[in-house]
């Protein structure tokens, strides 16, 4: 059987986080009445005179510099021309040969599941960035089955930048994790908010197949409006296996623009696909070429922070954490700064920083995802919830008690130390109290005691629980284990 090795370009359009459109000042804010952010402008009315966003072109200079890009100083708006209903000017703004930002690369650890097992294999590998370029964004077609098509206008001229990979990628896994890697740099950025939902981040996927060891493109088809994570790498495994069946079978791939048709779990045909030819692009007459003087570029490399891949490989060594640990904090840059500043607040002992994540990633994230919070409205300050974590290890508070002061943490935004002293919560770790309240449950309870004594060794967690329950959960469970067992010991003759 021939082998064959996909062969995957990616085309991602990231809306920018400008309060106005590109070249007016029409609002970007989502879910706006239809048609109501909408001005002669970006109507494409005649006379209508577009002005350029710069705060728009700032947040595509970062994104290019972040993505190890050449910064084109004279950069030159195109139309793009195309006949949608819900492109009013019959052209969309966009650039071409002349792009704000080209040739950049990626670098990061990609996956992929070893054949022996449910085992993951991160390599490091790098995907080059083609180009960065400016554009708007067009409107929204609204289509009713059996009935009419309405239009929304109020995404036209919403700036947008597109990040058009090399065909790099060789798996649906390594697709996945550039975009995911994408995703959280844009977030880093402060330039997009990531929301594939509501199109923020959307992803056209470029698929061919090619015999292994071949140098030669295949045919590519298309795959457009990728909208989740989970889409891109379904759609991508649907593409390359229909690819290739139909090679094997003797059969020939036709170039096509294709979507991904979750219901049935395949990609279907759109429309044959188009070339850059049939969009007839032309240096826009009514735009100025776009001009960066190196000063502002330098001033705004500046205002680039670590960028979470290198964040993540920093957390990975100082922190010894795991890939997947690392990467799950540094999702966004406001989590990786809560665990940070946590991290930085607890006395150090070499299981803080472990510590800490498990808390960030259990009982913390319950209660945001619960209340639908991110961590910027976390009520739960870093230093706080550094503090109950050393209280836990200065044996002040125990396990279960902190998740009860946690609670209460939560609900209030007051310290854990606070807490504790209006409830009354602190642990009992007085040895001689402990003692004392440890041998009247032994000798309340006889039966039990005789039970164990004839092996039943489970009965351990029956007393536990007996001295709990006396002490309202405020005794030193670790200290509490030790005392029983060598109680129960002597009391069956065994030595202590």
């Amino acid at each position: 059987m021939m082998e064959l090795e996909p062969v995957i370009g990616l085309e991602v359009h990231a809306q920018l986080l400008t309060r106005s459109k590109i070249f007016c000042g029409c609002s970007t804010r989502f879910g706006a009445p239809p048609n109501s952010n909408t001005c002669p402008v970006c109507l494409g009315l005649p006379g209508a005179l577009p002005v350029l966003n710069r705060e728009a072109v700032a947040m595509a200079v970062k994104a290019g510099l972040a993505l190890g890009c050449h910064i084109t100083r004279k950069s030159i708006f195109a139309r793009k021309n195309y006949f949608y209903p819900d492109l009013p000017k019959g052209y969309q703004i966009s650039q071409y040969d002349l792009p704000l930002a080209k040739d950049g690369k990626m670098e990061i650890l990609t996956g992929r599941r070893l054949k022996t097992g449910q085992v993951t294999e991160y390599a490091k590998r790098s995907f080059g960035i083609t180009r960065v370029h400016l554009e708007e964004d067009a409107g929204k077609s609204i289509h009713r089955s059996g009935e009419d098509t309405y239009v929304d206008l109020n995404r036209t001229g919403v700036p947008l930048i597109e990040i058009v990979s090399e065909p790099d990628f060789r798996s649906s896994q390594e697709a996945y994790d550039y975009l995911n890697n994408l995703r959280r740099t844009l977030l880093y950025l402060g330039i997009c908010d990531g929301n594939m939902e509501e199109g923020s981040l959307r992803c056209d996927a470029n698929v061919s197949v090619r015999p292994a060891g071949s140098s030669a493109l295949g045919t590519k088809t298309e795959i457009k409006n990728l909208n989740s994570f989970r889409f891109l790498q379904k759609a991508l495994e649907y593409e390359i296996e229909r690819q290739g069946k139909v090679l094997r079978e003797g059969g020939k791939v036709e170039q096509q623009t294709r979507l991904w048709d979750e219901e049935s779990h395949k990609t279907l045909v759109m429309r044959s696909k188009e070339e850059a030819h049939d969009y007839r692009y032309f240096a826009d007459p009514d735009l100025l070429p776009l001009v960066i003087s190196q000063e502002w570029i330098e001033e705004l490399k500046g205002e680039i922070p670590e960028l979470p891949e290198k964040r993540r490989q920093r957390f990975v060594e100082q922190f010894s954490l795991a890939h997947e640990e690392a990467l799950l904090l540094t999702q966004t840059r406001q989590f990786a700064d809560y665990f940070e500043t946590a991290v930085k607040t607890a006395v150090k002992t070499a299981d803080q920083p472990r510590a800490i994540f498990n808390w960030m990633l259990g009982e913390l994230t319950r209660h945001l995802k619960k209340d639908n919070r991110d961590i910027t409205q976390c009520p739960v300050k870093p230093e706080h919830l550094a503090d109950l974590i050393c209280l836990i290890d200065q044996g002040g508070i125990s396990g279960k008690m902190a998740k009860q002061v946690f609670d209460e943490m939560y609900e209030t935004g007051e310290g854990p130390q606070a807490i504790i002293s209006q409830e009354g919560l602190q642990q009992i770790s007085d040895r001689d109290e402990l003692e004392s309240i440890v041998n009247r449950v032994l000798d309340s309870n006889p039966q039990q005691v005789e039970a164990y004594r004839a092996g039943k060794e489970g009965l351990l967690g029956f007393f536990m629980g007996q001295v709990m329950k006396e002490t309202r959960g405020q005794a030193n469970p670790q200290m509490v284990s030790q005392m029983l067992q060598g109680q129960l010991q002597s009391r069956t003759g065994k030595s202590s």
